[in-house]
C-alpha cells in the first residue's frame, strides 16, 4: 500500500511522466469506468499513462488525493478516496473514487478505477 500513497504524494508534488515510472511494472496498464470527463472510459498502457500524467500537470494548478480507507486482498489493494484538482483555469473538480490495484513485486500492475464526479461548471460543459 505504500507504493500506492507514495504514488499520490508524487502526482500531488506536481511529478509526471517518467518521474512517476518508479511506480509501475513495465506492463502496467489502467482501466478508467465511464464517467463525466471520459464518458466512454479509457484503457492505456503505462506509456500512455506517463504521458496522461504530464498533460494533467499542464491542466492542473493542484491536485490532492485524500484516502479514506484501504483494503489489502492477496495482490489487491482497494482504495476509496477522494481526489480534488485545481484547474490552471480556478475551477476545482471533485471526484469519489473506488480503486482495485494490481500489485506485483510491489509495484503497481493495474489499476482500475470508478470515479464519480461531483457537478462543476467544468464537468456541466462537458
Amino acid at each position: 500500500m505504500e507504493t500506492i500513497h507514495s504514488l499520490h504524494r508524487a502526482l500531488e508534488a506536481g511529478q509526471s511522466g517518467d518521474e512517476l515510472a518508479r511506480f509501475f511494472t513495465a506492463d502496467a496498464v489502467t482501466v478508467e469506468h465511464p464517467n463525466l470527463i471520459k464518458p466512454h472510459g479509457a484503457r492505456a498502457p503505462l506509456d500512455e499513462m506517463l504521458a496522461g500524467s504530464r498533460k494533467g500537470v499542464e491542466l492542473l494548478s493542484s491536485q490532492k488525493y485524500d484516502v479514506h480507507s484501504t483494503l489489502r486482498c492477496g495482490d489487491t489493494v482497494i482504495v476509496r478516496l477522494t481526489w480534488t484538482g485545481v484547474l490552471r483555469t480556478g475551477d476545482q473538480l471533485v471526484a469519489h473514487i473506488a480503486q482495485f490495484v494490481e500489485m506485483r513485486d510491489g509495484l503497481i500492475r493495474s489499476i482500475e478505477t470508478f470515479d464519480c464526479y461531483e457537478p462543476s461548471a467544468f464537468t456541466m460543459a462537458v
